[in-house]
C-alpha cells in the first residue's frame, strides 16, 4: 500500500470515528460547549469539533477520557469493523447420514417458513426504567440491574443515559436472572421506583 493510500485509509477513519463521537455526544444530548465545560476545558469546543468533523485523528487516552466523560465503554466511540463478506456455500449434493447409509441431498432451504405453524404470540409488556433513578439506588439489585441494562444499551447503541425502555424478550431474561416471571420483574421494578410511565 502506497503512502497516499494509507493517508486516505487514515482520514477514512477518522471521519468514522468522528461519526461515532457526534453520534454518542448527541445521544448524551450535550453540546461541544457543554463536553468542554465539563471537561474542565480539557476537550476545547472547536477541537472536539475537528475530531467529529475527522479533521484531526483523537489519540487513544484522549479517547479513553472521553468515553469516561461520556460514560460508555471505549468501544463504542470507535466505528464497526466491516467484515468481509465470506462467500455462501449453497448446500446442495452434500452427503448426509441417515438411517446407516448415506443420502444425497439435492436441496436445501434455510429459514423456510412452515405455514401450518401457529406463531406463538408475545405479550407486548415493555417497560421504561429510569437510569437515574437506578444509578443513585442502593441494595443487591442495583449492581445486576445496571450492567444488564448497560449491555442493553451497547447493544442498541443507545447511550442517553436517561431511561431505558426492555423489550419483552429483554424483560423475561432480566427476570430469569432474579427468578421471577416477566410481570413479577414490571412489579419489582415499579417496587423500586424505576419504572417510567408514559
Amino acid at each position: 500500500m502506497a503512502v497516499n493510500e494509507d493517508e486516505e485509509v487514515s482520514e477514512g477513519y477518522a471521519q468514522r470515528v468522528g461519526l461515532r463521537l457526534r453520534s454518542v455526544r448527541k445521544q448524551k444530548h450535550l453540546s461541544l460547549h457543554a463536553v468542554e465545560t465539563a471537561s474542565n476545558q480539557e476537550f476545547k469546543a472547536s477541537v472536539l469539533g475537528a475530531y467529529e468533523r475527522g479533521e484531526r485523528s483523537i489519540s487513544v487516552p484522549r479517547l479513553q477520557r472521553l468515553a469516561e466523560l461520556y460514560d460508555v465503554p471505549v468501544d463504542q466511540l470507535l466505528p464497526k469493523q466491516t467484515a468481509p463478506k465470506t462467500p455462501i456455500i449453497p448446500l446442495v449434493n452434500f452427503a448426509v447420514p441417515a438411517n446407516g447409509g448415506p443420502e444425497i441431498v439435492e436441496s436445501f432451504a434455510v429459514n423456510a417458513v412452515d405455514e401450518r405453524r401457529t406463531p406463538i404470540v408475545e405479550p407486548s409488556l415493555k417497560v421504561t426504567v429510569d437510569l437515574i433513578r437506578l444509578n443513585l439506588m442502593e441494595g443487591p439489585e442495583k449492581e445486576l440491574l445496571r450492567r444488564y441494562l448497560s449491555m442493553i444499551q451497547v447493544q442498541r447503541q443507545d447511550f442517553n443515559g436517561r431511561m431505558i425502555t426492555i423489550r419483552h424478550e429483554d424483560l423475561k431474561v432480566l427476570a430469569c436472572l432474579f427468578e421471577l416471571t416477566a410481570e413479577e420483574m414490571a412489579r419489582r421494578l415499579d417496587e423500586l421506583s424505576l419504572l417510567i410511565t408514559t
